[in-house]
């Protein structure tokens, strides 16, 4: 059947003209990777699409088919709403050095593809190369990208599709409302620059001498909200209120169980330490209390109520030194217990006397 195929294809010479898109040749460094986006209309869509490798379709084998799982060697993306389906061959070596077709199945009739050329080089010996072949910014941004090539053939920036024709740039202009210029200062590299760029400046383009193309895709997103309004409110909002510890009683991974057990002893190494000197506090603060209710001093603790009270006449020896002075003997003395500390302030009214007889 890839005979009959291949000579229908080379009789006819319409092969993906009008339905299949793609580069038609690129460069690589040995060792490096490709990707290749190949461009379907829409009645595509639902179809199988396969990498085919092979100059000729007798000898043409396939790598890679969008229903089969991805490899090391081959990988394959697909974004039907574009019409676009990108082939990726990674670790280049001088064996990937051959013709491939960007082909769709099609049931009950002969396959339709598009064959492009993969030149794999030595180091540094790439004819047509970029640093990367994904750019992505954001909305009112501006990327770069630098297009290194080799010879004296004239550079173009140019964007294509699967429909409609290839918009190009030299030195400066505008492709789909996004202006790009190109700077040619340094010899063997354009400079490219895209500003103002909006969404719809998301899309396929490429580096171009006609001969060679270098494929380049460029993402452009809306650029995310910040929150760092919602962080420092979050922020006043904890430090305002007092902390409240609330523990609840799980069955803890081993990583949790270990942090709440190291934040659990430092609070309790917190926690008794400052118990220990309340209790402290308070104990001196009751002791003194106590104190101050107590009488004023020990010698007045008690009223002193004698009775039976008897004046003995002194010897006149001992009236020599105290003229007129008695002696007086006291005998049944009672201790009442002072009821009053007014009382210890006026001791006199605390005696009683008895029975008083003088010899």
């Amino acid at each position: 059947m890839a005979i009959f195929v291949g000579i229908f294809l080379i009789l006819t010479g319409l092969t993906g003209i009008h339905s299949i898109r793609t580069v038609s040749k690129v460069t690589v460094e040995e060792g490096g990777s490709i990707s290749i986006p190949c461009f379907y209309e829409s009645e595509y869509r639902d179809h199988v699409k396969y990498l085919c490798k092979g100059c000729t379709w007798d000898d043409c084998t396939y790598e890679i088919k969008t229903n089969w799982k991805k490899s090391t060697k081959y990988s394959v993306s697909e974004n039907k709403n574009q019409g676009v389906v990108t082939w990726t061959i990674n670790d280049l070596t001088e064996e990937d050095t051959d013709c491939y077709w960007c082909a769709m199945e099609i049931r009950q009739r002969l396959d339709d593809g598009k064959r492009f050329n993969v030149l794999v080089t030595g180091k540094g010996d790439a004819t047509l190369y970029v640093d990367s072949q994904e750019v992505t910014a954001f909305i009112g941004d501006q990327i770069t990208v630098d297009c290194h090539y080799r010879g004296s053939k004239q550079i173009k920036w140019c964007r294509t599709g699967g429909e409609g024709p290839t918009s190009c740039v030299k030195n400066s202009g505008w492709i789909d409302e996004t202006q790009v210029t190109v700077n040619r200062n340094t010899p063997g590299v354009i400079t490219v620059t895209m500003s103002e760029l909006r969404e719809r400046s998301s899309g396929r383009y490429w580096c171009t001498d006609e001969d060679l193309q270098m494929p380049v895709h460029v993402t452009i997103k809306e650029r995310p909200t910040t929150t760092t309004t919602t962080r420092q409110s979050m922020t006043i909002s904890s430090t305002s209120k007092p902390v409240n510890h609330t523990y609840v009683s799980q069955e803890p991974s081993t990583e949790q169980t270990g942090t709440h057990s190291s934040s659990s002893n430092h609070l309790l190494s917190f926690i008794i330490p400052s118990y220990l000197l309340i209790l402290m506090v308070d104990a001196f603060i009751w002791f003194m209390l106590k104190r101050r209710k107590s009488p004023a001093t020990a010698e007045d603790e008690q009223t002193v109520t004698y009775s039976t009270v008897t004046h003995v006449r002194k010897t006149t020896a001992q009236q020599i030194h105290s003229e007129d002075e008695e002696d007086v003997m006291y005998s049944t003395v009672f201790y009442i217990a002072q009821q009053n500390t007014h009382q210890v302030e006026d001791k006199d009214e605390n005696v009683t006397y008895s029975t008083v007889v003088h010899r």
